[in-house]
């Protein structure tokens, strides 16, 4: 037991801050002075200041008492990165009894930091102004007090006008007395956000930047060429084009059909290969003539204002610098993708796939742009992602080696080997098949031998294998609009029927659940002509576009009843927010099925149509859906974010988006109850489907059904076996009695998960 420290003091010294401010030579050794003055009356070991420059959302430490001095303006982390980026970027105190054993908590070599256990953080504000952080460490564990963190908060609040202007001087100083250092001088690791699991260890290339040094074509060959070389130029890239689609199809058939043709649509367009061939006939050399006009486009591309549109750009880089290198037989070496982690400022679907097709490792990619599809995209194709704002990223080489830690969200610029060594290992476990396959049972069910169905997401049909191989009991979920989302018209119902037929072979004799188009908020399709919309997260999405859209809609249903003809395939309609909603779509089915029995052709007769709960407005008459609806299946990730009016990809508020919300549970509650009550299965297939920190609890509530990502179905298997629906329920009613989040937080924290 601990001597409880005299704070009074403390409050006293800290009135009397303008003597040590009067008494400091500098702004640093004033920094200090403070750094002094509290390990002295907190009797603790450490007291560290970190300075925030908001420039670079970076914390650098300033002063500190208790570690190596030579710290000081070297350690330095990006806004949520350690305990000290988080108490920042949450606004709220930290304090850890033993601080190494948070998995947050970020280690510097050479600090002298390892025997100090316990650990305070609390940011330094003036309202909502971050101004940095000031932290206390003790070698003892378990040292700081609640008292402690009070005092502490206190000592900063009347601290941070006087640390402000330090800051002031100290950056105005900064700027004055050496130049900028490059952004990459001390970047060495960086946390950002995992858009989909997995490891990578490569060197860099950025995509933004690899495609426009063309000029180099001109000077390579150092040769006058003429028209008949750019034709053979041209039918040579529209064959290698070709094949590349061709190479894709064997294992992509669903998302590969279109990709290249915007580029082979180009070669054949005459405004572009005259424009070239007009310049020819003025006298300049082919491989300049393709830059020229090249560069032209790029510069109307770059004006259009539809982001979508301008995405282009990419696609007539492409062209010319395959057009160049077919002309001049002089291949870029650096542009050659495979093996490469990708760095980029945003990626179309189109890019992710023309990027697997040349077997990259990994891909990063800075805030912004279209994300959470091409995550998706990302988790069908292995290809480790993690997403981050660290826009000095742009600026590494092609000699730099990265470790992308996608499981942790981690990038480690030119990592220590030691830390190398320890991540590859652990990919190695995670890729052991045959460890994951001992984990399946036959028919999963939970200690007290409740059985539970777990279904597998399918986004693409290379996700098949692993459905397969993990003993899905069949697709919970198949998101049909991928095939539309990288084309560039809408697919035709044939095009269709050849995807879902495939899908629905591909699990023989098991219920296969598709969804119809989903389009809309973050997932466009640049071909439509819907216009911008201001919200498009609550515009025409999902089930309005199809049911304004009939003609889309009846090609997608006649596709999807004509593959599921002697098989077990279901309907979901995603988005519906009313009971009209959800009869108008069955109706349209009703006639796609009329229409087919006319004609004559195999189809499914009569298949099970359901209702993806996303939406608030489908709880108040969750009962009277149930009546109509044959089945629900609750989408979470849209369900929570309507609810608390949060976007979860955006890092101001991130924070607010909470599955364990009082209301979102309450509301999961009635939603099961009404389907039980029904009769009615009720399935989960958003992200709290495969976080085992909601498990016991959505299985206390009533779900028997799970849908995810095929890679958890081993885990999943594994958690079941070793909880029981008794002890579930208990923790449910517990959970449900409560009305603060907090205390929500507290009970979830302190339930034993297994491993």
């Amino acid at each position: 037991m601990f001597i409880k420290r005299d704070h009074t003091k403390l409050i006293c010294d800290v009135g009397e801050i303008t003597g040590l401010f009067h008494d400091a030579l500098s702004m640093e050794e004033f920094l200090q002075k403070i750094t002094v003055m509290v390990t002295r009356h907190m009797e603790c070991e450490v007291c560290s200041i970190y300075i925030y420059y908001a420039d670079q959302h970076e914390l650098v430490l300033k002063a500190t008492k208790g570690l190596n001095p030579d710290s000081v303006n070297t350690v330095k982390m990006k806004i949520g990165e350690g305990l000290t980026g988080q108490a920042l970027k949450e606004k709220r105190p930290i304090c850890e009894g033993q601080a190494k054993n948070n998995p947050n908590f970020r280690f510097f070599q050479g600090i002298g930091e390892e025997k100090f256990e316990s650990f305070l953080a609390v940011p330094i504000l003036r309202g909502s102004v971050e101004i940095g952080v000031m932290v206390i460490q003790s070698e003892k564990k378990d040292y700081f007090s609640s008292e402690d963190i009070q005092v502490f908060r206190a000592i900063t609040t009347q601290l941070a006008a006087t640390i402000e202007t330090a800051r002031l001087l100290i950056t105005l100083n900064d700027k004055k007395e050496k130049p900028a250092a490059p952004v990459l001088q001390n970047l060495k690791f960086i946390q950002g956000r995992c858009g989909s699991e997995g490891v990578a260890f490569a060197t860099t290339m950025i995509v933004n930047e690899s495609l426009t040094d063309m000029q180099q074509y001109v000077a390579a060959g150092g040769k006058q060429y003429n028209e008949t070389d750019l034709h053979r130029a041209i039918e040579e890239t529209e064959r290698q084009l070709g094949a590349l689609q061709v190479k894709l199809e064997a294992t992509l058939l669903d998302m590969t059909a279109l990709i290249f043709t915007a580029q082979i649509l180009m070669l054949k367009d005459k405004g572009f290969t005259d424009s070239i061939f007009s310049m020819i006939k003025r006298g300049v050399n082919p491989p300049q003539a393709v830059i020229e006009v090249v560069n032209d486009y790029v510069t109307k591309f770059t004006r259009i204002e539809d982001s979508y549109l301008r995405e282009k750009i990419y696609d007539v880089k492409d062209v010319g610098r395959r057009l160049l290198e077919n002309l001049t037989g002089h291949a870029q070496a650096q542009h050659d993708y495979q093996d490469k982690i990708v760095i980029a400022r945003e990626l179309f679907p189109s890019d992710a796939l023309k990027l697997f097709s040349q077997k990259i490792k990994g891909i990063i990619l800075l805030s912004g742009g279209a994300t959470s599809h091409v995550a998706i995209l990302a988790r069908s194709l292995n290809i480790p992602l993690v997403v981050t704002n660290e826009l000095g990223l742009l600026s590494l080489d092609s000699t730099t080696d990265v470790l992308l830690d996608a499981y942790m969200g981690y990038i480690h610029i030119n990592p220590d080997p030691l830390v190398k060594a320890k991540v590859l290992q652990r990919e190695e476990l995670n890729h052991n098949i045959s460890g994951l396959k001992k984990m399946i049972r036959e028919h999963p069910r939970t200690s007290d031998g409740v059985g539970v169905k777990l279904m597998a997401n399918i986004n693409l049909l290379g996700d098949l294998k692993a459905a397969n191989e993990f003993k899905a009991d069949g697709v919970g979920l198949y998101r049909t609009e991928f095939p539309f989302m990288i084309r560039s018209n809408f697919p035709s119902e044939e095009e269709q029927y050849l995807i879902y037929r495939r899908l629905v072979e591909g699990m023989p004799g098991k219920e296969i659940t598709l969804r119809t188009l989903d389009i809309g908020g973050d997932k466009i399709l640049s071909y439509s002509d819907y216009g911008k919309e201001e919200n498009p997260f609550l515009g025409l999405r999902s089930i309005r576009l199809s049911l304004k859209h009939t003609d889309v809609f009846i090609a997608q249903l006649r596709a999807i009843l004509r593959s599921g003809a002697g098989k077990r395939i279901r309907i979901l309609f995603p988005m519906i927010s009313s009971l009209d909603e959800f009869l108008q779509a069955k109706s349209i089915v009703q006639e796609c099925i009329h229409q087919l029995k006319t004609e004559r052709k195999e189809f499914i007769q009569n298949p099970p149509m359901g209702v993806m709960i996303e939406l608030p407005s489908m709880v108040e008459i969750i009962d009277e859906m149930a009546q109509e609806a044959d089945f629900f299946s609750i989408g979470t990730n849209d369900l929570i974010q309507y609810m608390l009016a949060v976007d979860r990809t955006n890092d101001r508020v991130s924070q607010m988006y909470l599955p364990h919300h009082p209301s979102v549970l309450r509301a999961l509650k009635k939603i099961v109850d009404a389907g039980l009550k029904a009769g009615k299965e009720v399935s989960i297939c958003g992200d709290m489907a495969n976080d085992p920190k909601y498990l016991s609890l959505l299985l206390g509530l009533g779900i028997r059904c799970f849908s995810m990502d095929a890679r958890y179905l081993p885990r999943m298997h594994e958690r079941l076996r070793q909880l029981s629906i008794k002890e579930c329920e208990k923790l449910t009613q517990e959970i449900l009695a409560q009305s603060q989040i907090s205390r929500i937080t507290q009970i979830l924290e302190h339930v034993h998960y297994p491993a």
